[in-house]
Protein backbone atom coordinates (compact mmCIF):
# COMPACT_ATOMS: atom_id res chain seq x y z
CA UNK A 1 0.00 0.00 0.00
CA UNK A 2 1.50 3.24 -1.11
CA UNK A 3 1.89 6.21 1.24
CA UNK A 4 -0.16 9.36 0.41
CA UNK A 5 1.78 12.22 -1.09
CA UNK A 6 2.90 14.86 1.32
CA UNK A 7 0.50 17.79 1.37
CA UNK A 8 1.47 21.41 1.26
CA UNK A 9 3.19 22.84 4.31
CA UNK A 10 0.75 24.13 6.92
CA UNK A 11 3.16 26.87 7.98
CA UNK A 12 1.42 30.24 7.99
CA UNK A 13 2.97 32.93 5.79
CA UNK A 14 4.26 36.13 7.38
CA UNK A 15 1.69 38.85 8.00
CA UNK A 16 1.96 41.36 5.11
CA UNK A 17 3.52 44.70 5.93
CA UNK A 18 0.31 46.47 4.94
CA UNK A 19 -1.65 44.57 7.60
CA UNK A 20 1.11 45.14 10.15
CA UNK A 21 0.94 48.90 9.55
CA UNK A 22 -2.85 48.91 9.84
CA UNK A 23 -2.83 46.86 13.03
CA UNK A 24 -0.08 48.93 14.63
CA UNK A 25 -1.70 52.19 13.56
CA UNK A 26 -4.95 51.13 15.19
CA UNK A 27 -3.12 50.34 18.41
CA UNK A 28 -1.58 53.82 18.41
CA UNK A 29 -4.94 55.48 17.79
CA UNK A 30 -6.43 53.53 20.68
CA UNK A 31 -4.16 55.42 23.10
CA UNK A 32 -3.78 58.87 21.47
CA UNK A 33 -2.48 60.82 24.46
CA UNK A 34 0.15 58.24 25.34
CA UNK A 35 1.22 57.96 21.71
CA UNK A 36 1.53 61.74 21.31
CA UNK A 37 3.57 62.08 24.51
CA UNK A 38 5.87 59.28 23.38
CA UNK A 39 6.35 60.90 19.97
CA UNK A 40 6.98 64.26 21.63
CA UNK A 41 10.21 63.03 23.22
CA UNK A 42 11.54 61.84 19.85
CA UNK A 43 10.35 65.04 18.13
CA UNK A 44 12.25 67.22 20.60
CA UNK A 45 15.37 65.10 20.14
CA UNK A 46 15.28 65.26 16.34
CA UNK A 47 14.47 68.98 16.41
CA UNK A 48 17.52 69.58 18.63
CA UNK A 49 19.77 67.56 16.32
CA UNK A 50 18.52 69.36 13.20
CA UNK A 51 18.71 72.83 14.74
CA UNK A 52 22.14 72.53 16.38
CA UNK A 53 23.78 70.82 13.42
CA UNK A 54 22.24 73.45 11.12
CA UNK A 55 23.82 76.25 13.14
CA UNK A 56 27.13 74.39 13.30
CA UNK A 57 27.21 73.67 9.57
CA UNK A 58 26.09 77.21 8.78
CA UNK A 59 28.90 78.61 10.90
CA UNK A 60 31.42 76.35 9.15
CA UNK A 61 30.27 77.47 5.72
CA UNK A 62 30.28 81.11 6.80
CA UNK A 63 33.88 80.98 8.02
CA UNK A 64 35.02 79.13 4.91
CA UNK A 65 33.28 81.64 2.64
CA UNK A 66 35.01 84.48 4.50
CA UNK A 67 38.40 82.97 3.69
CA UNK A 68 37.45 81.79 0.22
CA UNK A 69 36.72 85.33 -0.95
CA UNK A 70 40.49 85.95 -0.86
CA UNK A 71 41.08 82.97 -3.11
CA UNK A 72 43.01 79.80 -2.38
CA UNK A 73 46.33 80.81 -3.96
CA UNK A 74 47.46 83.14 -1.19
CA UNK A 75 50.30 82.62 1.28
CA UNK A 76 50.59 84.92 4.30
CA UNK A 77 53.83 85.46 6.21
CA UNK A 78 53.82 86.94 9.73
CA UNK A 79 56.76 87.82 11.98
CA UNK A 80 57.49 85.41 14.84
CA UNK A 81 57.20 81.63 15.00
CA UNK A 82 53.85 80.56 16.41
CA UNK A 83 53.87 76.85 15.58
CA UNK A 84 54.88 75.75 19.08
CA UNK A 85 52.47 78.10 20.85
CA UNK A 86 53.00 81.28 22.80
CA UNK A 87 53.24 84.82 21.54
CA UNK A 88 55.79 85.41 18.77
CA UNK A 89 58.60 87.73 19.73
CA UNK A 90 57.47 88.12 23.36
CA UNK A 91 58.64 85.02 25.20
CA UNK A 92 60.78 83.43 22.52
CA UNK A 93 63.75 85.81 22.51
CA UNK A 94 64.69 88.30 19.80
CA UNK A 95 62.61 88.08 16.62
CA UNK A 96 63.81 89.62 13.39
CA UNK A 97 61.14 91.80 11.86
CA UNK A 98 59.68 91.48 8.40
CA UNK A 99 60.61 94.34 6.12
CA UNK A 100 59.82 95.75 2.70
CA UNK A 101 63.17 94.30 1.57
CA UNK A 102 61.91 90.83 2.53
CA UNK A 103 58.83 91.33 0.36
CA UNK A 104 60.99 92.45 -2.55
CA UNK A 105 63.10 89.30 -2.22
CA UNK A 106 59.97 87.12 -2.27
CA UNK A 107 58.70 88.91 -5.38
CA UNK A 108 61.72 87.56 -7.27
CA UNK A 109 60.81 83.90 -6.60
CA UNK A 110 59.54 81.78 -9.51
CA UNK A 111 55.74 81.37 -9.89
CA UNK A 112 55.00 84.41 -7.68
CA UNK A 113 52.47 86.75 -9.31
CA UNK A 114 52.12 89.46 -6.65
CA UNK A 115 53.56 90.39 -3.26
CA UNK A 116 51.94 92.89 -0.89
CA UNK A 117 53.57 94.00 2.36
CA UNK A 118 50.94 95.45 4.70
CA UNK A 119 50.68 97.26 8.00
CA UNK A 120 47.65 98.18 10.08
CA UNK A 121 47.16 100.79 12.78
CA UNK A 122 44.27 102.73 14.29
CA UNK A 123 44.10 106.48 13.92
CA UNK A 124 41.78 109.45 13.34
CA UNK A 125 40.69 110.54 9.87
CA UNK A 126 39.49 114.17 9.74
CA UNK A 127 37.68 116.31 7.21
CA UNK A 128 35.61 119.48 7.52
CA UNK A 129 35.29 119.35 11.27
CA UNK A 130 34.35 115.67 11.25
CA UNK A 131 36.63 113.02 12.71
CA UNK A 132 36.43 109.26 12.79
CA UNK A 133 38.87 106.79 14.36
CA UNK A 134 39.32 103.83 12.03
CA UNK A 135 41.92 101.30 10.90
CA UNK A 136 44.54 102.66 8.51
CA UNK A 137 45.97 100.04 6.17
CA UNK A 138 49.40 100.52 4.67
CA UNK A 139 49.66 98.62 1.38
CA UNK A 140 50.89 98.71 -2.20
CA UNK A 141 49.20 99.02 -5.58
CA UNK A 142 48.80 95.21 -5.85
CA UNK A 143 46.52 94.92 -2.81
CA UNK A 144 43.19 94.89 -4.77
CA UNK A 145 44.50 92.09 -6.98
CA UNK A 146 45.79 89.99 -4.10
CA UNK A 147 42.84 90.40 -1.73
CA UNK A 148 40.22 90.71 -4.47
CA UNK A 149 39.09 94.19 -3.54
CA UNK A 150 37.58 96.56 -6.06
CA UNK A 151 37.73 100.34 -6.50
CA UNK A 152 34.34 101.96 -7.04
CA UNK A 153 35.58 105.42 -8.04
CA UNK A 154 38.96 106.89 -8.81
CA UNK A 155 42.03 104.65 -8.51
CA UNK A 156 43.94 102.71 -5.91
CA UNK A 157 47.40 103.53 -4.61
CA UNK A 158 49.94 104.36 -7.34
CA UNK A 159 52.49 101.70 -8.37
CA UNK A 160 56.20 102.22 -7.85
CA UNK A 161 58.89 101.70 -5.26
CA UNK A 162 57.16 100.64 -2.02
CA UNK A 163 59.91 102.37 -0.04
CA UNK A 164 58.77 105.74 -1.33
CA UNK A 165 55.62 107.16 0.14
CA UNK A 166 53.01 109.44 -1.39
CA UNK A 167 50.56 111.89 0.12
CA UNK A 168 47.47 110.05 -1.12
CA UNK A 169 44.79 107.85 0.39
CA UNK A 170 41.87 105.66 -0.67
CA UNK A 171 38.78 105.60 1.56
CA UNK A 172 36.42 102.78 2.36
CA UNK A 173 32.79 103.52 1.33
CA UNK A 174 31.51 103.74 4.91
CA UNK A 175 34.28 106.12 5.95
CA UNK A 176 33.59 108.24 2.88
CA UNK A 177 29.88 108.52 3.82
CA UNK A 178 30.69 109.44 7.40
CA UNK A 179 33.10 112.21 6.39
CA UNK A 180 31.66 113.53 3.11
CA UNK A 181 28.06 112.37 3.05
CA UNK A 182 26.81 112.62 -0.54
CA UNK A 183 29.48 115.15 -1.49
CA UNK A 184 32.21 114.41 -4.01
CA UNK A 185 35.35 113.21 -2.22
CA UNK A 186 37.92 112.65 -4.95
CA UNK A 187 40.62 115.30 -4.93
CA UNK A 188 39.72 116.53 -1.45
CA UNK A 189 42.27 116.51 1.38
CA UNK A 190 41.84 114.67 4.67
CA UNK A 191 44.08 114.40 7.69
CA UNK A 192 45.11 110.94 8.83
CA UNK A 193 46.81 110.96 12.22
CA UNK A 194 47.73 114.59 11.57
CA UNK A 195 49.15 114.03 8.05
CA UNK A 196 47.46 115.78 5.12
CA UNK A 197 46.61 113.33 2.30
CA UNK A 198 44.65 113.68 -0.94
CA UNK A 199 41.75 111.29 -1.63
CA UNK A 200 42.32 109.51 -4.97
CA UNK A 201 39.82 106.65 -4.74
CA UNK A 202 36.79 105.12 -3.03
CA UNK A 203 36.70 101.35 -2.51
CA UNK A 204 33.79 99.10 -3.40
CA UNK A 205 31.68 97.87 -0.49
CA UNK A 206 33.08 94.63 0.92
CA UNK A 207 31.27 94.39 4.24
CA UNK A 208 32.58 92.61 7.28
CA UNK A 209 35.27 89.97 7.12
CA UNK A 210 35.52 87.86 10.29
CA UNK A 211 33.94 90.69 12.26
CA UNK A 212 36.20 93.44 10.86
CA UNK A 213 34.39 96.17 8.94
CA UNK A 214 36.90 96.91 6.21
CA UNK A 215 34.52 99.40 4.57
CA UNK A 216 35.21 101.69 7.52
CA UNK A 217 38.91 102.24 6.90
CA UNK A 218 41.51 104.06 4.82
CA UNK A 219 44.38 102.82 2.63
CA UNK A 220 47.69 104.63 2.28
CA UNK A 221 51.05 103.70 0.72
CA UNK A 222 52.94 101.40 3.07
CA UNK A 223 55.94 103.74 3.34
CA UNK A 224 53.57 106.58 4.28
CA UNK A 225 51.85 104.42 6.91
CA UNK A 226 55.20 103.42 8.41
CA UNK A 227 56.20 107.06 8.59
CA UNK A 228 52.90 108.25 10.06
CA UNK A 229 52.85 105.60 12.78
CA UNK A 230 56.62 105.43 13.29
CA UNK A 231 56.91 101.76 12.27
CA UNK A 232 60.07 99.97 11.22
CA UNK A 233 58.48 96.68 10.13
CA UNK A 234 55.57 95.30 8.14
CA UNK A 235 52.91 93.27 9.91
CA UNK A 236 52.22 90.84 7.09
CA UNK A 237 53.42 89.88 3.64
CA UNK A 238 50.86 88.33 1.28
CA UNK A 239 52.10 86.33 -1.71
CA UNK A 240 49.91 85.16 -4.58
CA UNK A 241 50.71 82.55 -7.20
CA UNK A 242 49.00 80.91 -10.15
CA UNK A 243 48.07 77.31 -9.28
CA UNK A 244 47.20 75.44 -6.09
CA UNK A 245 49.57 72.57 -6.90
CA UNK A 246 52.45 75.04 -6.46
CA UNK A 247 51.54 75.72 -2.81
CA UNK A 248 53.93 73.37 -1.02
CA UNK A 249 56.91 74.08 -3.28
CA UNK A 250 56.40 77.84 -3.05
CA UNK A 251 55.94 77.76 0.73
CA UNK A 252 59.28 75.93 1.02
CA UNK A 253 60.97 78.43 -1.31
CA UNK A 254 59.63 81.28 0.83
CA UNK A 255 60.90 79.58 3.98
CA UNK A 256 64.39 79.09 2.53
CA UNK A 257 64.55 82.66 1.21
CA UNK A 258 63.54 84.27 4.49
CA UNK A 259 65.79 82.00 6.55
CA UNK A 260 68.77 82.98 4.41
CA UNK A 261 67.92 86.64 5.07
CA UNK A 262 67.28 86.11 8.79
CA UNK A 263 70.52 84.34 9.72
CA UNK A 264 69.20 80.79 9.18
CA UNK A 265 66.49 81.34 11.78
CA UNK A 266 62.87 80.49 11.09
CA UNK A 267 61.52 83.42 13.07
CA UNK A 268 58.40 83.84 10.94
CA UNK A 269 55.17 81.95 10.33
CA UNK A 270 54.00 80.87 6.88
CA UNK A 271 50.27 80.23 6.50
CA UNK A 272 48.81 78.93 3.26
CA UNK A 273 45.20 79.75 2.51
CA UNK A 274 44.38 76.14 1.62
CA UNK A 275 45.79 74.88 4.93
CA UNK A 276 43.84 77.53 6.86
CA UNK A 277 40.61 76.65 5.07
CA UNK A 278 41.12 72.93 5.67
CA UNK A 279 41.94 73.50 9.35
CA UNK A 280 38.91 75.69 9.99
CA UNK A 281 36.71 73.30 8.04
CA UNK A 282 37.91 70.32 10.09
CA UNK A 283 37.52 72.15 13.40
CA UNK A 284 34.00 73.32 12.60
CA UNK A 285 33.05 69.85 11.35
CA UNK A 286 34.11 68.35 14.68
CA UNK A 287 32.20 71.04 16.56
CA UNK A 288 29.10 70.37 14.47
CA UNK A 289 29.30 66.65 15.19
CA UNK A 290 29.88 67.44 18.86
CA UNK A 291 26.79 69.60 19.24
CA UNK A 292 24.84 66.99 17.28
CA UNK A 293 25.98 64.33 19.74
CA UNK A 294 24.90 66.53 22.63
CA UNK A 295 21.49 66.94 21.02
CA UNK A 296 21.23 63.15 20.74
CA UNK A 297 20.83 63.06 24.51
CA UNK A 298 17.26 64.20 23.85
CA UNK A 299 16.84 61.24 21.52
CA UNK A 300 18.04 58.89 24.25
CA UNK A 301 15.47 60.37 26.63
CA UNK A 302 12.83 59.88 23.96
CA UNK A 303 13.96 56.28 23.47
CA UNK A 304 13.52 55.62 27.19
CA UNK A 305 10.00 57.01 26.90
CA UNK A 306 9.23 54.71 23.97
CA UNK A 307 10.64 51.72 25.85
CA UNK A 308 8.54 52.51 28.91
CA UNK A 309 5.36 53.05 26.90
CA UNK A 310 5.82 49.85 24.90
CA UNK A 311 6.59 47.84 28.02
CA UNK A 312 3.40 49.08 29.67
CA UNK A 313 1.50 48.43 26.46
CA UNK A 314 2.55 44.78 26.45
CA UNK A 315 1.19 44.40 29.98
CA UNK A 316 -2.11 46.05 29.07
CA UNK A 317 -2.58 44.04 25.88
CA UNK A 318 -1.85 40.59 27.30
CA UNK A 319 -5.29 39.31 26.32
CA UNK A 320 -4.95 40.67 22.81
CA UNK A 321 -1.57 38.96 22.43
CA UNK A 322 -3.04 35.69 23.75
CA UNK A 323 -5.89 35.88 21.24
CA UNK A 324 -3.48 36.49 18.36
CA UNK A 325 -1.38 33.53 19.41
CA UNK A 326 -4.51 31.37 19.83
CA UNK A 327 -5.62 31.98 16.23
CA UNK A 328 -2.21 30.96 14.92
CA UNK A 329 -0.14 34.15 14.81
CA UNK A 330 3.47 33.14 15.31
CA UNK A 331 5.99 34.51 17.78
CA UNK A 332 7.93 36.41 15.15
CA UNK A 333 4.74 38.04 13.86
CA UNK A 334 3.95 39.30 17.36
CA UNK A 335 7.55 40.54 17.53
CA UNK A 336 7.12 42.36 14.22
CA UNK A 337 3.84 43.95 15.34
CA UNK A 338 5.43 45.62 18.35
CA UNK A 339 8.58 46.60 16.45
CA UNK A 340 6.45 48.25 13.76
CA UNK A 341 4.53 50.12 16.45
CA UNK A 342 7.77 51.44 17.94
CA UNK A 343 9.11 52.36 14.48
CA UNK A 344 5.87 54.18 13.62
CA UNK A 345 6.00 56.15 16.86
CA UNK A 346 9.57 57.28 16.32
CA UNK A 347 9.13 57.87 12.57
CA UNK A 348 6.15 60.15 13.12
CA UNK A 349 7.89 61.87 16.01
CA UNK A 350 11.09 62.19 13.97
CA UNK A 351 9.25 63.69 11.01
CA UNK A 352 7.48 66.19 13.29
CA UNK A 353 10.80 67.11 14.91
CA UNK A 354 12.47 67.54 11.52
CA UNK A 355 9.71 69.85 10.29
CA UNK A 356 9.81 71.81 13.54
CA UNK A 357 13.62 72.12 13.37
CA UNK A 358 13.49 73.38 9.77
CA UNK A 359 10.75 75.85 10.71
CA UNK A 360 12.75 77.25 13.65
CA UNK A 361 15.86 77.47 11.44
CA UNK A 362 13.88 79.44 8.85
CA UNK A 363 12.54 81.79 11.53
CA UNK A 364 16.08 82.33 12.86
CA UNK A 365 17.32 83.20 9.37
CA UNK A 366 14.59 85.80 9.00
CA UNK A 367 14.84 87.19 12.53
CA UNK A 368 18.66 87.26 12.69
CA UNK A 369 19.98 87.72 9.14
CA UNK A 370 23.60 87.56 10.30
CA UNK A 371 23.15 84.16 11.97
CA UNK A 372 24.61 81.46 9.70
CA UNK A 373 22.09 78.59 9.52
CA UNK A 374 22.34 75.87 6.90
CA UNK A 375 20.69 72.44 6.93
CA UNK A 376 22.28 69.88 4.56
CA UNK A 377 19.99 67.12 3.33
CA UNK A 378 22.36 64.49 4.73
CA UNK A 379 21.67 65.74 8.26
CA UNK A 380 17.93 65.43 7.74
CA UNK A 381 18.31 61.89 6.43
CA UNK A 382 20.61 61.08 9.34
CA UNK A 383 18.16 62.51 11.89
CA UNK A 384 15.30 60.44 10.48
CA UNK A 385 17.46 57.32 10.35
CA UNK A 386 18.46 57.85 13.98
CA UNK A 387 14.86 58.27 15.04
CA UNK A 388 13.80 55.02 13.31
CA UNK A 389 16.81 53.17 14.72
CA UNK A 390 15.97 54.54 18.17
CA UNK A 391 12.43 53.20 17.85
CA UNK A 392 13.58 49.76 16.77
CA UNK A 393 16.17 49.51 19.54
CA UNK A 394 13.79 50.72 22.23
CA UNK A 395 11.05 48.38 20.98
CA UNK A 396 13.13 45.19 20.93
CA UNK A 397 12.78 44.34 24.64
CA UNK A 398 8.97 44.92 24.83
CA UNK A 399 8.48 43.10 21.50
CA UNK A 400 10.45 40.07 22.69
CA UNK A 401 8.47 40.08 25.91
CA UNK A 402 5.22 40.06 23.95
CA UNK A 403 6.43 37.32 21.61
CA UNK A 404 7.47 35.14 24.54
CA UNK A 405 3.96 35.09 26.11
CA UNK A 406 2.23 31.71 25.98
CA UNK A 407 -1.30 31.91 24.51
CA UNK A 408 -3.01 30.07 27.39
CA UNK A 409 -1.18 32.06 30.06
CA UNK A 410 -1.92 35.32 28.24
CA UNK A 411 -5.63 34.57 28.01
CA UNK A 412 -5.75 33.41 31.63
CA UNK A 413 -4.09 36.66 32.74
CA UNK A 414 -6.71 38.62 30.84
Amino acid sequence: MSMPAAGPSNARPDIPLRELLGFSGGALRAYPLRSVLSMLGIAIGVMSVVLLTSIGEGTRRYILSEFMQFGTTVIAIHPGKTETGGLPGVLGGTTRKLTIDDSEALARLPNVTSVVPTTMASGPVEYGGRSRSVYIYGATAAMPEVLRFGVARGSFLPPGDPRRGASVTVLGPKLKRELFGDSYALGRFVRIAGTRLRVIGIMEAKGRILGLDIDDGAYVPIATAMQIFNLDEVHEIDVTYEHEYQTDALAEAIRQTLMSRHGDREDFTITTQTAMIETFGSVMRVITLGVGAIAMVSLIVGAVGILTMMWISVGERTGEIGLLRAIGVRNRDVLRIFLVEAAMLTSLGGFAGMVLGLAIAAVLRLAIPGLPVHTPAIYLVGAMAMSVATGLLSGIAPARRAAALEPVEALRAE
